[in-house]
């Protein structure tokens, strides 16, 4: 069970809610130019968890997206309301990605990736972990995540 917070959130309206059960993997901050779009805003925060720790309450709709690498994702938005909360991208099976903003009480990023097409008037603080593009995960992510992802492949 999850150690560090209780992982709750929701949509903008509240119809769909959903409960994280275990810990997450990893929380980044991505800065590519498609997250800007599909954000409207200089950054996504995305916390990747396992896809049967998610529980989500409520009726979503679903849209393919597009992503750099051209493999897409699939991102999951309220009917009511419109706000996008979570995704899974193709090339990541059994894993999700919830927006970390519709966490009740959102976490920091562990990193910020595609920070080459970061918005000038978006400061990074020094000690943040900073990638041009994209990162190795066995160099990045913690090794309990490492784990738990090893065991469940």
């Amino acid at each position: 069970m999850n150690s560090n917070q209780n992982l709750i959130g929701s949509c903008g309206c509240g119809k769909v809610k959903y409960n994280i059960k275990d810990d997450p993997l990893f929380t980044q901050a991505c800065h590519c130019k498609l997250c800007k779009k599909s954000t409207g805003s200089s950054f996504v925060i995305h916390t990747m968890v396992f896809e049967d720790d998610l529980i989500v309450e409520g009726e979503v709709s679903s849209s393919e997206l597009e992503t750099g690498s051209g493999k897409g994702y699939r991102a999951y938005f309220c009917v009511n309301c419109g706000v996008y909360v979570y995704c899974k991208y193709n090339v990541s099976p059994g894993r999700v990605a919830v927006r970390t903003a519709t966490l009740n009480n959102p976490i920091f990023p562990q990193a910020h990736i595609y920070v080459k097409d970061k918005d000038p008037w978006i400061e990074i603080a020094n000690n943040q972990t900073c990638y041009d593009e994209f990162y190795d995960r066995e160099k990045t992510w913690p090794e309990e995540s490492l784990k738990r992802l090893k065991l469940k492949n």
